[in-house]
């Protein structure tokens, strides 16, 4: 196992889209959904419709030009559907329709993002060096478990919006940049050991500022000096948290001619009633109109990035349910909204 010490590593599309064929754009370009909560909502009998049509919530975005599922994956969760047995049936079904299927290991067994990183309850405790070897078993056996269910993951996320570290204490950021990098490469060897002789999934660095390029300047260029290999950028980007579409579009440019990685907005959503801008301007009306407006902009500034380094969007989440259901694609009646048709001109059909 790599590991990280000092600060060194011990052991070493929119300008052309228009002339590029829909198919060639679909096979290079992520067009994914967040559907972490999909499962559950349908075991509780939820039905999603489509126009007047009753269907599965997989088949409608699949229908939809829908390419790629991103699923979380919690350590131990109590109160949240996201285990291993769960995330592996809904990994199966998707791998069964077609979609490809970026995993998000959260390393926690609730929520962690930048507000909070919390250890697994079966990890606390644990001294650095056995941490890390725990983020590496477990990382290797989940993978492993994938594998062996036909539904190897084709792209991980190693931590969950990691722009403040992760496990904390232990990988907490600024001050534990070590110890943050070798949990990190952990995780990344735990891939490599736990997909056997299947394909590399791609690694993915998921941080929260999509629209900051001073911070994703700051947070990457140390995490580069650790020559952490990793694929691709993973940007989060909600405009009522992290500004314009203009700050998002300048931050890919810049991390397009600096980085020269591929770069997913792995985390997008926006309001189809009114939440987020009910006393302030909103960019677009929190509507189901303007909420379908929003995502062909989102959509068009990915495509625009340089050098064909913008590789998709992600929605977060379709079918959420509860207080959270205004920023999913169906409305309170479960019947598809307008947003859910933005990619239908490059499905092939």
């Amino acid at each position: 196992m790599k590991t990280i010490r000092g600060g060194s590593v011990v052991t070493a599309l929119f300008a052309t889209t228009l002339l590029v064929s829909s198919k060639a754009y679909a096979q290079d370009y992520a067009i994914g959904a967040d559907v972490s909560f999909l499962g559950q909502a349908e075991q509780q009998g939820i039905v999603f419709k489509d126009g007047d049509k009753a269907k599965p919530g997989l088949q409608i975005l699949k229908d939809h030009g829908y390419n790629w599922i991103r699923l979380r994956l919690f350590h131990t969760p109590t109160s949240l559907p996201n285990n291993l047995p769960y995330t592996l049936a809904l990994a199966r079904q998707a791998k069964g329709l077609g979609f490809k299927f970026l995993l998000d290991l959260h390393y926690a067994d609730d929520w962690a993002d930048p507000g909070k990183q919390p250890i697994p309850q079966a990890w606390v405790g644990k001294a650095h060096p056995d941490l890390v070897k725990a983020v590496f078993e477990y990382t290797r056996d989940a993978i492993a478990a994938f594998r062996d269910a036909g539904a190897l993951p084709d792209m991980v996320q190693i931590g969950n919006e990691i722009t403040n570290g992760m496990l904390w204490p232990d990988g907490k950021l600024p001050a534990h940049w070590d110890q943050f990098a070798e949990l990190v490469y952990a995780g990344i060897n735990g891939v490599d050991a736990g997909r056997g002789n299947g394909p590399r999934p791609k690694v993915m660095i998921h941080i929260d500022r999509g629209a900051d390029a001073k911070g994703t300047k700051v947070f990457l260029d140390k995490l580069n000096s650790y020559e952490i290999p990793y694929d691709l950028i993973g940007q989060s980007y909600y405009p009522w948290w992290h500004g314009s579409l203009n700050d998002l579009r300048k931050n890919l440019q810049f991390m397009a001619a600096e980085y020269k990685k591929d770069i997913i907005v792995v985390e997008a959503a926006y309001n189809w009633k009114p939440g987020n801008y009910v006393d302030r301007a909103a960019p677009f009306p929190e509507s189901p109109e303007g909420q379908r407006v929003f995502l062909d902009e989102l959509n068009r500034v990915v495509m625009e990035t340089p050098d064909g380094r913008g590789k998709g969007v992600f929605w977060w989440e379709p079918a959420v349910q509860g207080p959270l259901t205004i920023r999913g694609l169906f409305d309170d009646q479960h019947r598809a909204l307008p947003a859910i048709t933005v990619f239908d001109r490059f499905s092939l059909k």
